[in-house]
């Protein structure tokens, strides 16, 4: 496994202190918790792991059954390790209680990982009937944290040992002599047969953590890949990792917008919690995709709003009847909204809003069904965020706070456009939201770490980001 990776080793990384986000990545925190109940959860599951403790075939058998890899004909059995006494053939390993783990992090290093279990062995005894014996096991182990050759966070074992602790004779006959054969061969034998485990364990967590490194599509606009920008960094309580998202168009045209000129002042991360930081950037980047695909752009008929919104020339011309009222009366309008820069999202303490700078070409249909050009108005749409987070992705929904809108051009006389404003919210909020949300529906990506789920996460607007924060 070992020559599968290039590592490149974190010695003397210093644990984070500032809190700043000095990048425009994507910051995650990740707890020891989370770390812990990955290995912890490989060893219950874990496909590989199962390869080398050999697969269950029964309840009673446990976890190293007579078919498994240590089973009959391994290393504990006749002719193996205890071949040479002859007195207690065929001991083996029957059972493999599942490990308890426990890690500490070592802040410019890696992780202290420990597995504590025991070991049930069945053989015959010297004197004839069932021998067994159960043995608690420490296996203790140095762990590195570094990056691939992928460009992933990868945890590589560097130092495995095993202690063993107190022997119980569960039944049969053992003699003293023998006791301590046993004994001393198991000192031998053991981290041979259970730092492989360490490894295997290693090789599923790092699976998971290689999923950083991932290309989530983004529907018909593009996709979002992730990469690690920067070297992990650990400290007492968590793994911190800067991801450099790379928002892509669907062409793969790399989209490259304006970065935010500060840094972002993260807050603090508490104990048994795990932080995601959302940058700005990567909010106007969406949006950005969007306006370059059209999707921000609407044409309103009166088929696209409900009967009690007013949309024709009648009540156009009840708004401003000095310079509308020769209008004919009763023809459907037709507003032709169009969206030709980029919408800008401001993240502030607890609110989120987009400014969406539009036109709006207003025309009326004549009795031959030819559209005819009334006047074009400039405005900027301020719409209120609601975000909302899921297990993999950050979702918006967009509300009208206020439209301000002016006489861009006429074609006949001038008059004061905020007249129309009211209307207009009224024709948007039911026309234009509901479009706009459904494109939304693609949402702001979250980098996958560790399966760590934010469905349930506290959602914190700051200062040009938005923390999500789950318990561990």
């Amino acid at each position: 496994m070992l020559g599968m990776w290039a590592l490149l080793l974190l010695g003397g990384l210093v644990t984070p202190c500032q809190g700043l986000l000095e990048t425009v990545g994507t910051l995650a925190r990740i707890d020891k918790d989370e770390l812990g109940k990955a290995i912890q959860n490989s060893l219950v599951g874990g496909p590989i792991l199962q390869n080398v403790l050999g697969t269950v075939t029964s309840v009673n058998q446990g976890l190293l059954g007579s078919g498994g890899l240590l089973g009959g004909g391994g290393l504990l059995s006749y002719g193996g390790v205890f071949g040479v006494v002859e007195e207690l053939s065929g001991l083996k390993i029957e059972e493999l209680t599942l490990p308890k783990v426990s890690l500490r992090l070592l802040p410019g290093f890696g992780v202290q990982l420990s597995l504590h279990t025991k070991v049930g062995l069945h053989g015959s005894g010297p004197l004839g009937g069932l021998l067994q014996l159960a043995a608690e096991v420490n296996v203790s182990s140095r762990v590195a944290l570094g990056v691939s050759s992928r460009g992933t966070p990868i945890l590589i074992l560097k130092r495995c040992s095993t202690l063993l602790g107190h022997i119980s004779l569960l039944s049969g006959l053992l003699p003293a002599p023998l006791f301590g054969v046993v004994e001393q061969t198991l000192f031998k034998v053991l981290p041979g047969l259970l730092c492989p485990v360490v490894d295997s364990v290693l090789g599923v967590v790092n699976e998971l953590l290689g999923t950083v490194l991932s290309l989530v599509p983004l529907g018909a606009l593009g996709s979002v890949e992730f990469t690690l920008a920067t070297l992990p960094i650990i400290s007492n309580q968590y793994i911190e990792l800067d991801i450099n998202p790379i928002v892509k168009s669907v062409a793969g045209d790399i989209i490259d917008f304006p970065k935010p000129p500060h840094p972002v002042k993260v807050p603090p991360k508490e104990d048994h919690t795990s932080q995601v930081t959302v940058p700005l950037y990567l909010f106007n980047t969406v949006f950005g995709l969007l306006q370059t695909n059209g999707a921000l752009d609407i044409d309103i008929t009166p088929g696209l709003v409900p009967s009690k919104v007013p949309l024709t020339t009648t009540d156009l011309a009840a708004l401003v009847p000095e310079t509308l009222g020769k209008l004919p009366a009763g023809q459907n309008l037709l507003l032709s909204l169009r969206v030709k820069e980029a919408p800008t999202v401001t993240l502030q303490s607890k609110k989120a809003t987009v400014s969406i700078p539009a036109t709006i070409h207003v025309q009326f249909y004549q009795p031959s069904g030819i559209p005819e050009s009334l006047f074009d108005l400039s405005g900027v749409m301020t719409l209120n965020a609601q975000l909302a987070p899921s297990a993999t992705k950050l979702h918006l929904s967009l509300s009208l706070e206020r439209l301000s809108v002016k006489l861009a051009s006429s074609f006949s006389h001038s008059f004061d456009a905020s007249r129309l404003e009211e209307w207009l919210s009224d024709v948007l909020r039911v026309a234009y939201m509901p479009k706009l949300n459904v494109d939304l529906g693609v949402g702001i990506p979250l980098p996958k770490v560790l399966n760590v789920n934010f469905a349930n996460a506290v959602l914190e607007i700051i200062e040009n980001a938005v923390v999500l924060t789950v318990t561990s």
